[in-house]
């Protein structure tokens, strides 16, 4: 095997600051919010300039937070309750041979700011801080395929997940102002279900965390139903 050496032209500023509770594909929370922030050598706008004319991109990234584990041939897909293994090929398993990944996000615009660019993403579903070695723009007439088969994940995961706030919650939420979709950002996170596939199995009453932006959110889950109690800022 050849070896290549990759920079990264960027870095992910993300809402998701553990790896919990990112949903496992892009587009499913569509009010998460990002930045594409380019690195030195790529801080200029000709490096973008046109692409703006898209509605979507592509990103491919590396799995820093995995990349030093190694890979496996066979994994264990979420989707299928982490009980069935399937080649990793197979699979967009964060534990590959070179840790890479791709995601289709809506590019929601070009910012300067600062001395600084960026790119404004949504529907994100990287960890804060993920390395962006390239972007390419999402062509519809080539990328979409609606005649393709998906095998074991050929539709999209459903929950009958149903989430409720406390009013303590539910006040502090509506004063920040400075993130107008906080509401339905937690509400989309918490239908995607976060947990282990292993206790989704388990009836009693599971107390979980997890930060989104600059809040400590806790919230308790009983069968289908998400009580969050707590939100704090960090």
């Amino acid at each position: 095997m050849s070896d290549y050496n990759i920079s990264a032209i960027g870095h992910i500023q993300s809402p998701y600051k553990q790896k919990f509770a990112i949903p496992r594909q892009p587009r499913l929370v569509p009010e998460a919010k990002a930045k594409l922030i380019f690195s030195p050598d790529f801080n200029r706008e000709e490096f973008v300039r046109g692409i703006d004319e898209f509605t979507h991109v592509w990103l491919l990234f590396r799995f820093h937070e995995t990349a030093d584990k190694g890979y496996s041939a066979m994994v264990r897909p979420p989707r299928l309750g982490g009980n069935e293994r399937k080649g990793v090929f197979a699979t967009r398993a964060t534990f590959r041979p070179n840790a890479i990944g791709m995601s289709a996000v809506k590019l929601d615009g070009i910012e300067y700011k600062n001395g600084q660019l960026s790119l404004l993403l949504a529907g994100i579903d990287l960890l804060d801080g993920t390395p962006i070695i390239d972007i390419k723009p999402y062509l519809p007439y080539s990328d979409s395929m609606p005649d393709a088969s998906a095998g074991f994940a050929d539709t999209r995961a459903q929950t009958q997940m149903t989430v409720e706030f406390a009013p303590h919650v539910l006040q502090f939420i509506s004063q920040q102002t400075h993130y107008p979709d906080l509401l339905a950002f937690i509400t989309n996170v918490l239908k995607q279900d976060p947990r282990p596939a292993y206790k989704k199995q388990k009836d009693s009453e599971q107390s979980y965390g997890m930060t989104l932006y600059d809040f400590n959110i806790r919230w308790s889950v009983n069968a289908q139903h998400n009580v969050v109690n707590t939100i704090e800022k960090v």
